[in-house]
Parts: C-alpha cells; sequence; structure tokens
C-alpha cells in the first residue's frame, strides 16, 4: 500500500502577482523551482502589468 502524504505536507510558494500561498502540485513535479505564478490568470496579469 503507498504512503500517502497530508496536504500540509507538500511544499508552498506564494504567487508572484496576487501574494496567495500555493501548494506543489504533481504536474509541477520537475519544475517546481521555476514555478512563480498560482495559476495562468495570475501569470497572464503579471506580464499585462509590465
Amino acid at each position: 500500500m503507498p504512503k500517502t502524504r497530508k496536504k500540509a505536507d507538500f511544499p508552498q510558494k506564494r504567487c508572484a502577482h496576487c501574494q496567495r500561498p500555493f501548494l506543489w502540485r504533481k504536474k509541477w513535479e520537475k519544475v517546481w523551482h521555476e514555478v512563480k505564478y498560482c495559476s495562468d490568470r495570475c501569470r497572464r496579469e503579471n506580464r499585462q502589468d509590465r
């Protein structure tokens, strides 16, 4: 039986745009060090602000 992790055990970051905390996701496993935004919307809006 595989061990499961609690949500609180996952790494966390703050979004560069909205400053909200967001948790690690499986799809970000290999690029977690590059992830800056919690969503595509925040990424898009941050580019418009420049």
